[in-house]
């Protein structure tokens, strides 16, 4: 059976003119670059930020070329590391005056059992997925208070936040727990005037978790899927532009399911 093709891709509406977005992992084919580009169709000047030096270059002169070099910039990031990402909430500030939005996106996957996985696999997971989204919240929260308040904060969780599947203990912790981080900082966040809300993907398909997922894993997720078809990255950008958007001034502490997956 042929896999359904998705819907074309929307044009831009100007939802973002004129915002700073800072995107951590964005570099490359997956959400976060797909992100970036969304952003940008839809006016904004963004940040992109990756650990992968040589892919954040060349998606950096990809973006400069197709949005003009004025409108993005790059700062390396492993948001394991502190300092690298004070170091990139403060590229945003100097260079662009401001952030209006920060999208965290960086995140580390795998599977492998409890019984079998090691201290250090356990940590790793929870040290990307769900420690550096509260860095990089942390940094975000900071700079929009010291700016005066208002701005958007939109993190990446992830259905296995909710459902079980097996092998992904660390990776579903990690994700439950960036939940749990966007509803009570969203509670912390809006005496300021700042929002902060989730996306829940399903299924994305890219070249990173089809590296890192077997064939037949990913054949039985789409299964699951009621459009019998995985989402395409912009699918869930789209959702992510919604959220960083005036269109959700409104939402906060909510995480938003993007998700066709039926129990």
């Amino acid at each position: 059976m042929n896999m359904p093709t998705p819907p074309p891709y929307p044009e831009g509406h100007g939802l973002l003119k004129d915002k700073i977005v800072v995107i951590t992992a964005a570099a490359g084919a997956g959400i976060g670059g797909a992100t970036a580009r969304r952003c940008l169709e839809e006016g904004a000047v963004v940040v992109i930020s990756d650990a992968h030096e040589r892919r954040l270059k060349e998606s950096l002169a990809a973006l400069a070329d197709a949005h003009g070099a004025g409108r993005v910039a790059a700062q390396a990031c492993d948001v394991t590391d502190e300092s690298q990402v004070q170091a990139l909430y403060d590229l945003a500030a100097e260079r662009f005056g401001r952030i209006d939005v920060t999208v965290n996106n960086a995140g580390l996957g795998g599977t492998a059992d409890l019984v079998d996985m090691a201290d250090d696999q356990w940590n790793r997971v929870l040290d990307i997925t769900l420690n550096g989204t509260m860095r990089c919240t942390r940094a975000a929260l900071r700079l929009m208070t010291a700016q005066g308040g208002g701005g958007v904060i939109v993190n990446n969780a992830s259905v296995i936040g909710w459902r079980a599947q097996k092998g992904q203990s660390h990776y579903a912790a990690a994700k439950a727990g960036v939940m749990a981080l966007t509803r009570c900082v969203a509670l912390e966040a809006a005496e300021h005037g700042v929002r902060v809300n989730a996306v829940s993907p399903s299924l994305a398909m890219h070249p990173h978790l089809a590296k890192v997922t077997s064939e037949e894993l990913l054949a039985e997720l789409t299964r699951r899927e009621a459009f019998g078809r995985y989402a395409e990255p912009w699918e869930i950008a789209n959702v992510i532009v919604f959220l960083a958007s005036d269109y959700s001034s409104y939402m906060t502490g909510e995480v938003v399911s993007v998700s066709s997956q039926h129990p």
